[in-house]
């Protein structure tokens, strides 16, 4: 029996500053409340093929597992905790916005 589809977001890295992006319904953000939840697995892969076209904006779009949090989107694993604090040798960028 296939597994159950569980909620996405589409992610990935922004191609000039490198840094942790994710998709919304009109286009990129850097804060993963912002993004766009995706429920329906025909959907997620529509918005994961349009991301990956996007070569002069992203670079290694890929579907993020997800679960709600009051309506809004955490990630389910670790790496994706971490990727979304950025780097972890000291407090900078999105660090110092979360403290």
């Amino acid at each position: 029996m296939p597994k159950a589809f569980t909620p996405k977001v589409v992610t990935a890295n922004d191609l000039l500053k490198g840094d942790v992006i994710y998709q919304t319904a009109t286009g990129w953000t850097r804060r993963l409340d912002e993004a766009e939840m995706l429920t329906d697995e025909a959907d997620a892969d529509l918005r994961l093929i349009e991301a990956s076209q996007q070569t002069d904006v992203v670079v290694g779009a890929y579907l993020m597992d997800v679960a709600t949090d009051g309506g809004t989107a955490r990630p389910t694993h670790f790496r994706e905790t971490f990727r979304a604090t950025g780097p972890s040798n000291y407090a900078h960028g999105k660090q110092v916005e979360l403290h």
